[in-house]
């Protein structure tokens, strides 16, 4: 039998429902609970949570994270995760994550993915993008929070086509075998 919210959730629920809204949104699950803790919160929720209107998940970030929440029946959501990590040195990439500012980058010629076609993949080195966050050139946070946002924005394209497609446990499939593969064998 599937987990429901419990009487008082549900009454909340229930009490919201009356009032109309447009849609729904679940938050706090993003403030360092372990993943496995907001997944079973986030699906337990979501059970009891009209099928038929929008369902927000508020600040949750991660690629992974945000293709787990699509699976589990989230429409929406929002995270501050890939411009601060930009701005951080960390990016996001279909084959895992670079730290930028690791010296492996120093020399690097390689643009961050090769299959990225944003203004930064196309136009910069890792080598060069290392050099700017080394330096604090703002430069090189602005040209990490272009790749990515695009990376993100890529992502949410990739996976509405895919659920258009009737394809989306394929994507989620594909998707957790390339971030797991890496960076350095793209």
């Amino acid at each position: 039998m599937p987990m429901r919210c419990s009487a008082s959730s549900r009454e909340a629920l229930e009490s919201l429902q009356k009032i109309g809204f447009d849609g729904y949104a679940i938050g706090g699950l993003a403030v360092g609970e372990p993943a496995a803790d907001r997944s079973r919160i986030m699906n337990h929720i979501l059970k009891d949570m009209p099928p038929d209107k929008p369902r927000y998940l508020m600040g949750m970030g991660t690629p992974e994270d945000i293709v787990e929440a699509v699976a589990a029946g989230i429409d929406m959501m929002d995270c501050v995760l890939p411009t601060r990590n930009a701005r951080n040195g960390w990016l996001f990439t279909r084959f895992g994550d670079i730290k930028i500012r690791n010296a492996t980058h120093k020399n690097s010629v390689r643009p961050l993915d090769e299959q990225c076609g944003c203004y930064t993949c196309r136009n910069f080195t890792r080598g060069y993008l290392h050099h700017l966050h080394r330096v604090g050139e703002i430069l090189g946070a602005q040209l990490n929070t272009i790749h990515n946002l695009h990376y993100y924005l890529e992502l949410m394209q990739e996976m509405r086509d895919a659920i258009d497609a009737q394809m989306f446990d394929a994507f989620r499939k594909l998707f957790h075998e390339n971030r797991a593969r890496g960076t350095e064998q793209s």
